[in-house]
């Protein structure tokens, strides 16, 4: 059941962003875009918590996923070192996923080749 939350729960969100590419004339750009910021207001409102208990990766994996973890790493990190933390609390709390996507990122590179169409 915790797997069909999940996968229910990130398909509703890949859908709706997938409608706003099909059904506007917004950019997928400005799609992500909306995506971080919806994640970071519904985080700093309380609700996004609440779904990631639900859905678990279905919520956290997508970028409203990202956007969450930005406001919570701001919270905790204005909570312990003051308007400071406004600054460096989203960097810290992303860092370790930042990373892995960078690393990995070089990993394909070196181990893969692109060919050209």
């Amino acid at each position: 059941m915790e797997y069909l939350k999940a996968f229910l729960t990130g398909g509703l969100i890949c859908c709706a962003c997938q409608l706003l590419i099909d059904k506007t004339a917004l950019t997928p750009a400005r799609i992500l875009t909306g995506c971080v910021v919806t994640g970071v207001l519904l985080g700093a409102l309380g609700l996004y918590p609440a779904l990631v208990r639900w859905a678990g990766a279905g919520a956290t994996v997508p970028l409203t996923g990202f956007g969450n973890l930005l406001a919570e790493g701001t919270r905790e990190a204005v909570e312990r070192e003051g308007l400071l933390g406004a600054l460096t609390g989203p960097l810290s709390a992303a860092s370790g996923g930042v990373a892995a996507a960078v690393l990995f990122g070089a990993l394909a590179a070196l181990l893969f080749s692109s060919k050209e169409k």
